[in-house]
């Protein structure tokens, strides 16, 4: 689990640091006299702004979230939110990789505005790639963190199980398959 989070971690981290420089580096330029961007009226612009700071907020907070992993202590109750923390700083990282292709295709309108409409367009569609790559192949870690989550929280509910060991053991078992899959679908794509 610490060596997805720290992968994921590394990426965060180059979003956060691209969707900073992004905030001041605006497409176009500012204007002299004032220091206003020059496509402030764009609706693109007004995309770039708004994805810029989601790509911003959304990647720091993966960046703690998986911080977080690194700084529990791994004991029986931190087994289910190390695995809701690993979820929620996937899920962030997905949307920030999503808002950083919105960035990146709203400053692309903004540099093509008096060219052929199909170059931001095919742009933006080839920008959308990544997004659904990370999408797939994470796709079998969502869902086999999700079933261990809800396994866990519906069996506590339901008996007293959860206080035998073969219970937990059957548990890393589980996330032991996971992962495996996670690793094999990965080298394999």
């Amino acid at each position: 689990m610490k060596e997805i989070a720290n992968s994921c971690m590394i990426v965060a981290t180059l979003i956060t640091t691209v969707a900073f420089a992004a905030a001041f580096t605006v497409p176009g330029g500012t204007k002299d006299d004032t220091g206003t961007p020059h496509f402030i009226q764009k609706v693109s612009f007004i995309i770039f702004v708004i994805s810029d700071a989601i790509a911003l907020a959304s990647s720091s907070c993966s960046v703690l979230t998986l911080l977080s992993i690194y700084t529990a202590r791994y004991t029986d109750d931190d087994f289910l939110v190390l695995h809701r923390h690993l979820v929620v700083g996937l899920s962030t990282l997905l949307i920030s990789i999503a808002a950083v292709m919105v960035v990146f295709s709203g400053t692309i309108f903004i540099v093509f505005k008096d060219g052929k409409i199909w170059v931001p367009i095919l742009a933006s569609a080839i920008a959308s790639l990544p997004v659904i790559l990370f999408t797939k192949q994470h796709q079998q870690l969502f869902y086999g963190v999700d079933c261990l989550i809800f396994e866990k929280s519906f069996l506590s509910k339901t008996t007293e199980k959860w206080k035998d060991p073969a219970c937990w053991n059957f548990l890393e078992g589980c996330w032991r398959y996971v992962l495996k899959r996670y690793v094999v679908v990965t080298i394999s794509i």
